[in-house]
């Protein structure tokens, strides 16, 4: 079974994914360092150098890679599913758990680790907040088509690994 991970930047799908890989014992793919390793930079150089389109579409190829794995956590970028038919892709070809965080949350979390995100790493306090608010908009009728949906905030592994199993049931 492949467990694809999806949700807005900063919700916590590589922790999350990381820590679900270990508990399983199952191997982690993370689409973002994937892409990275594979184009040899960045995420956003990439997606400035090459445009969006390129890079949603060298993401979308990675994404159908992960079927190289018969058990395996993938973690997703947080446009993933909004694009493409990814989605309904994942649905098909595994379980989607949507790791669901509020405005306020995913604005604390972002706040604190700007330096390390090049796409918000200049942008003052009030375009962080504008800039999660319009993006989760959009995205949020993408993320809510998950098979599962789980508050990303005080999210507790072995709570979610149930979830997981109980839908597999």
């Amino acid at each position: 079974m492949r467990i694809y991970l999806i949700g807005f930047m900063g919700c916590g799908k590589s922790t999350a994914g990381k820590k679900l890989a270990a508990k399983m014992h199952w191997p982690l793919m993370d689409l973002d360092k994937t892409m990275e390793e594979l184009e040899g930079k960045k995420v956003s150089e990439v997606f400035a150098e090459k445009g969006e389109t390129y890079f949603r579409e060298r993401e979308r190829n990675v994404l159908h890679e992960s079927t190289f794995f018969t058990d395996a956590i993938i973690s997703c970028g947080g446009g993933t599913p909004c694009f493409y038919d990814n989605l309904t892709w994942m649905k098909q070809n595994g379980l989607s758990v949507y790791l669901r965080g509020t405005q306020e949350f995913l604005y604390s979390r972002l706040k604190e680790k700007k330096a390390k995100r090049p796409l918000i790493a200049n942008m003052n306090d009030q375009e962080l907040w504008n800039y999660i608010q319009v993006k989760l908009t959009e995205r949020e009728v993408h993320y809510v088509q998950a098979d599962i949906i789980i508050d990303a905030q005080d999210l507790d592994i072995d709570i979610l690994m149930s979830i997981i199993r109980n839908y597999l049931k």
